[in-house]
């Protein structure tokens, strides 16, 4: 069972599905294409607002915001990861 204490002892009721998503293990092919395609690689907030060449507002990438941003960022890495290795394996050629 999960404890919503993290192990510096402060409250955080994210830390279960925190806790889940570093743990998760890409094993399919499918699957980490799936995580590819869903989780971006850059945030997609950020903006630039221009009207001709003149800059109206710069809206900054606010994916940092986002509680769990790291978590899945790494579930993509992990994802990249297994994609390499595989391709790595059945792309060899037989010697």
């Amino acid at each position: 069972m999960f404890s919503f204490l993290q192990p510096n002892s402060s409250f955080d009721l994210l830390f279960p599905i925190r806790h889940w998503l570093d743990r998760v293990e890409v094993r399919d092919v499918a699957v980490a294409e799936f995580i590819c395609k869903v989780v971006p690689a850059d945030c997609p907030f950020a903006r630039t607002i221009t009207i001709g060449n003149h800059t109206i507002a710069t809206i900054p990438p606010l994916c940092k915001l986002n509680p769990l941003y790291d978590q899945f960022i790494g579930l993509r890495f992990r994802s990249l990861i297994y994609l390499a290795e595989y391709c790595r394996d059945s792309c060899q050629q037989p010697s």
